[in-house]
This record gives structure tokens, sequence and C-alpha cells, in this order.
């Protein structure tokens, strides 16, 4: 595992155009997941330790955030031949047992994850109504791998300031967590 962190927020990015195969077994593209009032778009996998620290907090913030009309959907980049807990048959059983209510896709070729320069999970894009980003920070602070669970997360009140604002807040602490898993 590296830690690596995120680069700093581009705002104003264009979502890139996409499709790729979900779960559920779907083609998912971009423009089929909007929200009235944005996207958010999580580049995670199964095996990352920062991943398993938050990933009940961000299914329940992804449920809130669908109730104020942004939608969500997760996507796994890494080599699964390198790292089998991450294969598309694990991505089904990791969805399933924390009850994801969005799409979870696999970017088998990692052509997204380089579109959209992720470089960790988890990485957000947090984008407004124009799928214009407005948010590359962090879910919430963690401490030995541990939520610190004080109040909403980064993540939901950046969001939620894209809903009022259109604009995600100024100062966005990076997210880190492990690297991702690039076929070489």
């Amino acid at each position: 595992m590296v830690l690596t962190k995120t680069p700093i927020c581009n705002f104003g990015e264009k979502a890139k155009p996409f499709e790729l195969k979900g779960v559920d077994g779907k083609i998912h593209k971009l423009e089929e997941n909007i929200g009235k009032n944005g996207l958010l778009i999580m580049f995670i996998c199964n095996h990352c330790p920062y991943v398993k620290a938050v990933i009940r907090n961000i299914v329940e913030d992804c449920k809130n955030l669908k109730n104020d009309g942004i939608n969500s959907l997760a996507i796994m980049s890494n080599d699964s031949i390198k790292y089998p807990e991450d294969s598309f048959e694990n991505m089904k059983a990791f969805s399933k047992n924390f009850q994801f209510s969005f799409p979870y896709i696999l970017d088998e070729t990692q052509m997204v994850a380089k579109n959209y320069g992720a470089v960790c999970t988890p990485d957000f894009f947090g984008y407004n109504s124009n799928l214009e980003l407005q948010y590359r920070g962090r879910f919430r602070e963690l401490k030995n791998l541990k939520p610190i669970m004080s109040g909403e997360s980064d993540l939901l009140k950046a969001m939620r300031l894209i809903i009022k604002t259109g604009k995600g807040p100024k100062n966005q602490i990076p997210s880190m967590g492990c690297n991702i898993k690039w076929v070489k």
C-alpha cells in the first residue's frame, strides 16, 4: 500500500463521458447518472483499508445526497489480476454486503481513472448540476484508520454547499488512500 493524496481541486473542470459495466450487469453512462443538483463520482475498491474505514458512512451519505438531488456512482479501476480482492465478482459481493444504493462499475481498461486523473482510493469528484468539478477533498478525518465522527462529513457538507451555491468550498483537505493499482 502506497499512501497517496489527491491533488488540489481543478474547479470547473467538466466531467468526462464514459460507458462502463456495473455489478448489476447494466452499462452505465455518465449522462444517465446525473442528478438534478449534481453528481458524485467516487473511485474506490474492495481491498483498500481507507475505503473499508469509511464505506458504511459513504453509503449513508450517498443516500442523503440522493434525497438532495445528487446522484452517486463508484468506479473500481484497480488491476484485479494482481489484486484479486478487487475482482468483478468480489465487487458484486462488496456492494451487496454494504448495500450500495448507487452503481458500482468496473473500469477494466483504467482509461476512466486516467481521464479523470484519479490517484487513490477513495478519490472523490463532486460535480454541480452543470457537471463542473467543485470538490476533490476527503470524506472525513481519519485517525489510525478510524473515522473521527464529529458532525457531517466534509464530503456531505461540500456537496450540500454545491447544491445551494453551485460552488464547492474554497479550502479542501485532500483525500488520501491507497494508490490506484495500475496495470504495468
